[in-house]
């Protein structure tokens, strides 16, 4: 695995940290304020991975999907982080803090319409991000050396028309809930 590569990891790595941090600091040590700073370093964390990358390319690097990678988790980040980090509190809360409240095991048209949500969630990242490859790639101005980064433009593409079909899937085929023997 090459730098930028290492990086990604790293930072995934560190977004887990810090948000874990975060919560531990807010709901074990009762600090809001130390655990919202804690939470706030996570879109730090996706600006330091674009500065590397592009420093990277800068100053020379033919771009790897480890580049294009990059710029996806940016758009990741910044497209899910807030939804992210509610998911990870509610589950905090729930199985570490054995707070009452069960997070939400969702079904039928109600599961439907929140993979729609993430849906066009994802097609934001993919815009965000595709922004960011495109942009990278006028810059650079060098197609042999950019051309891992539009075939990820590409690719993602795919990969969103694809969750499209199963965002509409769960509309025609509802998500049914878990039944137990005695249910009919």
């Amino acid at each position: 695995m090459n730098f930028i590569g290492w990086m990604i990891v790293t930072c995934e790595v560190l977004f887990w940290v810090v948000i874990l941090l975060g919560l531990t600091v807010r709901y074990v040590f009762h600090n809001q304020r130390v655990g919202f700073l804690l939470l706030a370093l996570t879109p730090l964390i996706d600006l330091v991975l674009i500065m590397i990358t592009g420093m990277d390319l800068y100053n020379g690097a033919t771009a790897t999907v480890a580049h294009g990678l990059a710029a996806v988790y940016i758009a990741i980040s910044i497209s899910f982080g807030k939804s992210m980090i509610k998911w990870m509190d509610e589950r905090f809360q729930y199985y570490i803090l054995k707070s009452s409240l069960k997070p939400l095991k969702r079904t039928g048209i109600d599961f439907a319409k929140h993979y729609a949500t993430g849906f066009f969630k994802h097609v934001l990242a993919y815009i965000i991000g595709a922004i960011i490859l495109l942009v990278t790639i006028y810059f650079v101005n060098d197609p042999v050396r950019t051309e891992k980064l539009f075939d990820i433009v590409k690719i993602w593409a795919l990969v969103v028309g694809i969750d499209f079909v199963i965002t509409i899937s769960y509309f025609i085929w509802p998500k049914q809930g878990k039944t137990t023997l005695g249910d009919n």
